[in-house]
């Protein structure tokens, strides 16, 4: 269990700071996007601050999964970022929707395998 957790988080890591960094540094062209996910991306686009925020949380908890420090905070600060990737791919491009859960769900794994950190927090 060990092995796989390592390399979920790094494989989690590694794909969330490439999102991120690519982002920042305009490394990949923009993809044409068409119908409701263009107007919800114009829409983002335009409060100015929400998809800056997501990749600054993307590259935190990124670098979080793979240097290994502050892991267990970084999965939690990452869950609402993957929740939010998986359901805009399933509801707008379904193409995606394979890696947004292969994404989700290893996050999941990670909070799974560290869950006697968490468990505290829902005792009273």
């Amino acid at each position: 269990m060990r092995i796989a957790t390592i390399i979920v988080r790094l494989l989690l890591g590694a794909l969330l700071l490439f999102a991120s960094i690519s982002y920042f540094f305009h490394l990949m062209p923009e993809p044409a996007f068409t119908g409701n996910m263009k107007t919800f991306n114009e829409g983002i686009a335009a409060s100015g601050y929400l998809m800056p925020l997501a990749k600054v949380v993307e590259l935190i908890a990124g670098l979080t999964f793979v240097t290994g420090k502050f892991m267990k905070i970084g999965a939690i600060i990452a869950v609402p970022v993957t929740l939010n990737i998986l359901l805009i791919n399933a509801f707008m491009m379904p193409e995606g929707t394979p890696i947004a859960a292969a994404l989700f769900v290893g996050n999941l794994f990670l909070i799974y395998t560290n869950w006697n950190s968490y468990k505290h927090l829902f005792t009273a």
